[in-house]
C-alpha cells in the first residue's frame, strides 16, 4: 500500500506543479499585456469578463470586444513605468488569482502613481481564462 501511495504522488506531483507553472504563466502574460497596453492581449480568447475600474461600478460580464475597447479606453490614460506579479494563487480547483502592481505615470506630467491590478482566472480547457479584472488605488 505504501509503494502503491508513492508511486502516486509521484505521478500526480508533477501535474499538480504544471497546474501551478501555468497560472504563473497566466500571471506573466497579463503583466507583459497590461504593460505593453495590450487589451486584446490581456482579454485574450476569455468568455466573458467582469471589470471593474476606479470610480466605476462593476461592469456586467462583457464579452471579449466590449472588453477590450474599455480596458483600451482606459490604459491609454497613462503611461507605463512598471508593472510586477505579486502573487499568482490557485485558490481552489480551477479558480485562480493574480495580482499585478503597476506604476504609471498620467500623460503630460512626471507623477508616478500605483495601483493594484487584481485578475481572477478560471481553468477552461486545460487553459487559464480570464473572467474577473479590478483595478484598485
Amino acid at each position: 500500500m505504501r509503494r502503491f501511495l508513492i508511486l502516486l504522488a509521484i505521478v500526480f506531483a508533477p501535474a499538480a506543479a504544471a497546474q501551478q507553472a501555468e497560472l504563473s504563466d497566466a500571471a506573466e502574460d497579463a503583466r507583459q499585456a497590461w504593460f505593453a497596453h495590450d487589451a486584446r492581449g490581456l482579454v485574450a480568447d476569455g468568455p466573458r469578463l467582469l471589470v471593474q475600474l476606479p470610480g466605476a461600478d462593476p461592469s456586467v460580464a462583457l464579452g471579449p470586444a466590449q472588453a477590450t475597447a474599455l480596458l483600451r479606453d482606459f490604459m491609454v490614460q497613462g503611461q507605463e513605468v512598471e508593472t510586477v506579479v505579486l502573487a499568482a494563487k490557485e485558490v481552489e480547483p480551477g479558480r485562480g488569482y493574480v495580482e499585478l502592481r503597476r506604476s504609471y505615470r498620467i500623460a503630460g506630467t512626471q507623477e508616478v502613481r500605483i495601483q493594484s491590478l487584481l485578475l481572477g482566472y478560471r481553468l477552461q480547457r486545460a487553459a487559464w481564462r480570464l473572467v474577473e479584472l479590478r483595478v484598485v488605488e
